[in-house]
């Protein structure tokens, strides 16, 4: 598969690094920065350009990994040269009707990927609307898996909803880490042993939630114990009103990628 990157950044290169691996593709990266141009070339060795290129063939895959708010001038650049190529797009909040408008093509996937694609433990949502074919489909999911996990959606609205889940929940976790590493720091942990012993607990408790055939909710019951003291914490959590702040939060994430969709995708 021919597929060029328009923009270099960190998902970029996650995406990059995960579809190296399996020496199965041509890469080309589109990146106006010099340094990072090298740095990418240096890293995949891919060829990364600074410049779009002047035509693109209808078996090629077109990425587009730039900032939302730059893209609407990347689709007008490139809509001249699109050739019919696949349109995949992981830039937050634009929607395919807008894209469709500026690239003048409704070959468009629309992706909210995460940031633990770095890693390769990544969550992809994706959306094309129904005219796409199943091989564009196919497409798009080879190089999402090549960094995680991919789920479709079956409606547009659904980048919204998952953007609340996986999209954003990177963040919640780390609050959640970011807090715990500050209450054994409390406890008298030194920060360095501190981290280690959270993220070890999170890498535990996710490994048997993952394996268990138990509710996550039966397990938290599992580990309490009536007048015990992960009973007294989990109350401070209840009166203190955690699970519901969480939900709330993501109900707001929801609701700013709904909003953020509107304000990008006007023309």
């Amino acid at each position: 598969m021919q597929i060029t990157f328009i923009g270099g950044g960190n998902m970029a290169s996650a995406i990059i690094g995960g579809l190296g691996n399996s020496g199965e593709h041509q890469i080309r990266v589109v990146e106006l920065h010099a340094d990072k141009r090298q740095q990418l070339q240096q890293q995949f060795a891919v060829q990364a350009v600074a410049e779009m290129p002047t035509q693109f063939a209808a078996d090629e895959v077109v990425v587009l990994a730039v900032k939302p708010q730059g893209l609407r001038d990347v689709c007008l650049a490139l809509a001249p040269v699109l050739g019919g190529a696949l349109v995949v797009s992981i830039a937050a909040g634009i929607r395919c009707e807008a894209m469709t408008r500026w690239l003048g093509s409704e070959r468009i996937v629309r992706v909210m990927p995460n940031t633990p694609a770095m890693v390769g433990k990544g969550v992809s949502g994706l959306y094309a609307a129904a005219n796409v074919g199943a091989a564009d489909r196919d497409a798009a999911t080879r190089i999402m898996q090549a960094v995680g996990t991919t789920t479709w959606l079956d409606a547009e609205s659904g980048i919204d909803d998952i953007t609340s889940v996986s999209g954003s929940g990177p963040a919640y976790v780390f609050y959640f880490i970011e807090s715990m590493i500050e209450g054994a720091v409390q406890a008298g942990f030194a920060e360095d042993e501190a981290r280690r012993l959270v993220l070890a607990t999170f890498d535990g408790a996710v490994e048997l939630a993952r394996q268990s055939p138990l509710p996550v909710a039966t397990l938290r019951q599992n580990v309490m114990s009536k007048g015990g003291t992960t009973e007294r914490a989990i109350f401070r959590f209840e009166a203190e009103g955690v699970k519901q702040a969480i939900i709330a939060g993501a109900m707001d994430c929801r609701a700013r990628s709904v909003e953020m969709g509107l304000e990008l995708s006007r023309d």
